[in-house]
């Protein structure tokens, strides 16, 4: 084989681009790993060596040899005894974003979806596997949260989305911002009878916060609040269903529904529909989440929906944050537009 065949195969190393740019290896590291102590002008030559020769800094084998890992868990919690396919739309929304924010800070991630006991995993750091983890997952699954609830007293380097409780670091939408702008809406088409749908009494705590966000905009337009609405069913679109069974045949008035999450108001526009009742022409919905599955709704959900690109920032921010440096997080909401508001 021709000798210069030879050396284009021959791996380069640091030592190639400490000769090319005429300073020592040493200093080649410093200079693309971003020393400070490293004039502009030296680390420019370095980069123009590095480049020309084709040399790549191996970020996690670095990162390794500085007892770091390179990669973030995220485990997704579904419910017990049910498969990754029933877990709400929302929290593969919640999951995509949180990969795309690792990616963005030159992180992999590890995904992982818990639901039975047996395959509860959380100490991904005590063992190295990562370097901080996010949770998001629905709030039913109760031993899951207790579980992930005990690794945080044993971590900072955790985040949760949807957590049941208070005591750890957790990072949540504006849930009260997001009551306020839906009543906002609601009373903009004309709505005076407005039903807060959604168990507050619930493992959901951001239920109650959308259900204090509802209550504050109907003290402040005049109106008179109701206690929240609890409706039961096996699943969020058969509670939406119910909801709407029970109020119809309960002889209740309304002219305006906020739905704690849009799984519930899609029911509910179904059980609508089944019963002849104008949509948004009798009555407005407004749901939450924004779950891409309501644009083709019928008609198409108005929708409280959290930045989700920023969410998964956060979340990815506060499980690799030092020590003291993980205040509560809100992520704000904005009001999807489409037809079922008048």
């Amino acid at each position: 084989m021709p000798n210069n065949d030879k050396a284009r195969m021959r791996r380069v190393t640091s030592i190639d681009v400490a000769e090319r740019a005429g300073v020592s290896q040493s200093t080649v590291s410093r200079a693309l790993s971003g020393s400070e102590t490293i004039t502009e002008a030296t680390r420019r030559r370095v980069e123009q060596a590095a480049a020309e020769l084709g040399y790549f800094v191996n970020a996690r084998a670095a990162g390794l040899r500085k007892g770091e890992t390179g990669t973030i868990a995220v485990v997704v919690i579904g419910r017990a005894g049910e498969g990754a396919a029933s877990i709400n739309p929302f929290y593969y929304s919640m999951l995509g974003s949180t990969c795309a924010a690792a990616a963005e800070r030159g992180y992999e991630a590890l995904v992982s979806f818990q639901a039975q006991p047996e395959d509860f995993f959380g100490h991904y750091v005590a063992r190295r596997q990562a370097d901080g983890v996010v949770v998001i997952g629905t709030a039913t699954n109760a031993a899951a949260w207790e579980y992930f609830r005990q690794c945080a007293q044993e971590t900072d380097a955790i985040a949760f989305w949807g957590s049941p409780f208070d005591d750890a670091v957790w990072v949540r939408s504006d849930n009260r911002q997001g009551g306020q702008l839906a009543v906002e809406r609601l009373v903009r088409g004309g709505a005076k009878d407005i039903i807060f749908v959604g168990d507050t009494a619930s493992s959901q705590r951001q239920f109650s916060e959308r259900y204090e966000g509802y209550r504050a905009a109907m003290e402040a337009a005049g109106l008179a609040p109701r206690d929240p609405m609890v409706s039961e069913g096996e699943d969020r679109v058969s509670q939406g269903r119910n909801a709407i069974a029970s109020l119809v045949e309960g002889e209740t008035a309304f002219d305006g529904l906020f739905f704690a999450c849009d799984a519930m108001a899609l029911g509910a526009l179904e059980e609508l529909s089944a019963r002849g009742i104008s949509v948004p022409g009798t009555v407005g919905v407004i749901g939450f989440d924004g779950l891409g599955s309501g644009e083709f709704s019928s008609p198409p959900l108005t929708t409280l929906e959290p930045d989700f690109a920023l969410a998964g920032k956060l979340l990815v921010d506060t499980a690799l944050a030092g020590e003291g440096e993980k205040p509560e997080r809100r992520v704000p909401v904005r009001l999807v537009e489409r037809a079922s508001v008048g």
